[in-house]
């Protein structure tokens, strides 16, 4: 519920402070008075959308304040949007909207806490709820009216439609995938091509060992220096093991000196290790010539082989070249694109899985749908004999109306188009309600609309914007009463023109023009003293300041007739309240 409204430098309000109440909350006043600023403010403050058109002229800040009661399960929520709570017993959100220039920019906070424009959107839905005749747009418009049904059809529906949304979702994924795979076969033909022609390639060149170039260049050398390797190793095998020449070899060098040390042994034991390293080292030597010499024994030329080494080697660089640049990445790019090609043959498969995958996520979807449209069309017969009967009361007592239920494609809210059709006549056929009704028969069919909401809505403020425009007389008493029914399970907040409805008013402010002069003697370029044009709320807290607005409104001045008149929808609104009781 709205307890308050401050509001500074909005508009025309330089400075202007509200307290509401419980029941119906009437704001009265001349056409062009300010009554919609007020509404404006407490939109703005609940996050809508404003222009700089907003900050009073002169300035550069405007500021709306609204404080507003706290209940279980709003403190709830603020409680899961971690902001703290003041009290247990009331919201304070305020908005600053200030213009730098050409610029326009606005800090909305909740209890001190600065919110992003999503989190008030989920506190205004929690809040208040406006209605104005304007909207018959949105009376019209299928998605709009989809909302309200779902809304109305409470708990039950509203959590089949989230289960919609993920079928939804889980479909379009599947579609993708699907399109995805169809619009890339030209693309995967020309791809499977190249990497056919790779593989062979690549397997035909027999490729398992990484170092197998080194290992064959390493070959190709001893290969081209047979003749020299066979040289260097007998000329090896002389020095290490038997010289022709005048000059010992190694183990003959060798020999004579363990001869040597043997017989120094004999003299001093100490010598004994150094005589078993000479050992060491002449057995070392002589099986290092006896395979040296085995090597080059070994060696000869193999010219078949040594051009069989080097076409290998050619081909092994140039699938380097292609694949590589190394034998090892060449061999890792073979094993990567041999799976490549195994999932591309296997694409068709796939294709079939993905539709598959997809047939079965419409299936669901439209199982979904299915039962969602039999949920809606339990909430649009009750809905139909429920607004029937709110409608009676306000004049309208052989009206038809149906909540009309067309399939349309699955989307993710359903696959129903639904329509709100109308006849207010008998024997007229039913049309759609933004066809053919009148002003006064939209004004009516908005307000019965919202009292069947009125359960459901999880708003205790009501707000309605010149909801009765274009009645009058009886219908206008029906109207009136309408919104104190309201008011006695919901706070309601009504601008209006009709006095049957503002007699009704349970707290009643009067909505005018002042003209003020600006400053202390102020002057403007002319000489004169400037002033300015602001807007004046005033509780009516009596009944002698109430029967004399009542007889404006009637009768556009206090005359007898007028104040007679007024006097009369007082005591028939006080009638009306003790027959509710």
């Amino acid at each position: 519920m709205l307890l308050g409204l401050r509001i500074e430098n909005f508009a025309l309000i330089d400075q202007l402070e509200l307290e509401f109440g419980v029941g119906l909350n009437v704001l009265t006043g001349e056409t062009g008075a300010g009554k919609s600023i007020i509404l404006d403010a407490i939109d703005a403050a609940l996050g809508g959308k404003v222009s700089s058109r907003v900050i009073r002229t002169g300035t550069n800040r405007a500021m709306v304040e609204a404080t507003f009661k706290s209940h279980q399960s709003l403190a709830a929520w603020l409680t899961e949007q971690e902001i703290d709570l003041i009290d247990e017993n009331s919201v304070i959100i305020s908005r600053e909207i200030t213009a730098t220039g050409s610029n326009i920019r606005s800090r909305s906070r909740v209890n001190g806490v600065l919110v992003n424009r999503q989190l008030m959107v989920g506190l205004r839905d929690r809040l208040v709820e406006i209605t104005a005749q304007g909207q018959t747009v949105q009376v019209g418009q299928s998605a709009q009216v989809r909302e309200w049904l779902d809304v109305y059809g409470g708990d039950a529906l509203i959590k089949q439609r989230q289960v919609i949304a993920t079928a939804y979702h889980a479909y379009q994924q599947a579609h993708l995938a699907l399109e995805k795979r169809r619009t890339s076969e030209r693309e995967r033909l020309q791809q499977l091509d190249l990497l056919t022609y790779q593989v062979q390639e690549l397997t035909t060149a027999n490729l398992s060992e990484p170092q197998e170039l080194e290992q064959l260049t390493q070959e190709r050398e001893r290969l081209n220096h047979v003749v020299d390797l066979q040289q260097m190793s007998y000329k090896v095998y002389q020095a290490l093991y038997q010289n022709d020449g005048d000059t010992p070899a190694a183990a003959d060098l060798l020999g004579d000196s363990e001869a040597t040390l043997n017989d120094m042994v004999e003299y001093d034991s100490q010598l004994q290790s150094l005589l078993e390293l000479v050992r060491d080292a002449q057995t070392a030597v002589v099986e290092v010539g006896r395979q040296i010499n085995a090597y080059g024994d070994s060696l000869e030329a193999d010219p078949q082989r040594l051009e069989e080494v080097e076409e290998r080697i050619r081909e092994l660089k140039q699938i380097c070249r292609k694949y590589g640049p190394t034998l090892t990445e060449a061999i890792a790019y073979y094993q990567r694109i041999q799976q490549e090609l195994a999932e591309l043959n296997d694409s068709e498969h796939s294709i079939e899985s993905l539709e598959q995958q997809e047939k079965t996520c419409f299936d669901k979807l439209t199982q979904a749908c299915q039962k969602l449209t039999k949920l809606r069309r339990q909430a649009a017969n009750n809905l139909e004999s429920r607004l029937i009967a709110e409608l009676k009361p306000l004049a309208m007592e052989k009206v038809q109306f149906q909540v009309e239920i067309v399939p349309i494609v699955p989307t993710a809210a359903g696959a129903d188009k639904i329509t709100f059709v109308f006849s207010p006549n008998p024997g007229e056929p039913l049309q759609p309600l933004t066809e053919i009704a009148s002003g006064g028969e939209m004004s009516r069919f908005l307000l019965a609309l919202k009292a069947c909401f009125s359960q459901a809505d999880s708003a205790e403020t009501l707000v309605f914007d010149e909801i009765d425009v274009g009645v009058s007389g009886r219908v206008a008493q029906a109207i009136a009463e309408k919104l104190h029914q309201l008011g006695q399970s919901h706070q309601v907040l009504c601008v209006t023109h009709q006095p049957l409805v503002a007699a009704m008013a349970d707290r009643h402010f009067r909505v005018d023009k002042q003209t003020i002069t600006q400053g202390k003697g102020k002057k403007t370029n002319n000489g004169s003293t400037e002033q300015r044009t602001v807007v004046r709320v005033t509780y009516l807290d009596n009944i002698n300041t109430r029967r004399e607005e009542l007889a404006q409104l009637a009768g556009g001045k206090s005359a007898t007739e007028a104040i007679a008149f007024a006097e009369s929808l007082l005591l028939q609104a006080a009638n009306h309240r003790r027959q509710e009781l």
